[in-house]
């Protein structure tokens, strides 16, 4: 029995897979301390996001982005030019999503002002709950505990 390819295994699959999600792969399995922070505030602190790591949003690889939200996060360390940021962030947000900027000093420190942060922008993200015959469940995540509804 001779070697099937995976294009063969998967024929809806027409390509294998491009470069960026090759460095997507890679970036995911080469996490840097605050990388894995900021996964760890996000799938905690906001599961309805379904967020991601590493994923390509046109020819840039964004550190998360949750597609329900339209919503991407950046971590930037010392290797980011404010001119680079800017272009990405303009091509980032004429696909449709949201950027918030972290400094990675700031997720590894302030862990708690970051979430208190992204719970603004995740409440601006949904500014009106829908409900629908299935669920009336709203879109908002419940307060942090001791905090008051808004």
């Amino acid at each position: 029995m001779g070697v099937i390819s995976r294009l063969e295994r998967h024929p809806m699959k027409k390509h294998p897979p491009g470069i960026s999600t090759v460095r997507a792969r890679e970036l995911r399995q080469n996490a840097s301390s605050a990388e894995l922070r900021m996964w760890r505030l996000l799938r905690e602190g906001f599961p309805e996001g379904r967020w991601r790591r590493q994923v390509p949003i046109r020819h840039y690889i964004a550190d998360f982005a949750s597609h329900r939200l339209r919503l991407v996060i950046e971590l930037d360390g010392g290797q980011h030019s404010e001119a680079g940021d800017a272009v990405r962030t303009a091509a980032i947000e004429h696909e449709g999503y949201r950027v918030a900027r972290f400094w990675n000093n700031e997720v590894l420190e302030n862990s708690e002002g970051c979430l208190a942060r992204l719970l603004d922008l995740v409440g601006q993200t949904h500014p009106h709950p829908t409900t629908t015959r299935r669920s009336a469940k709203s879109p908002y995540p419940s307060p942090i505990e001791g905090e008051e509804a808004r």
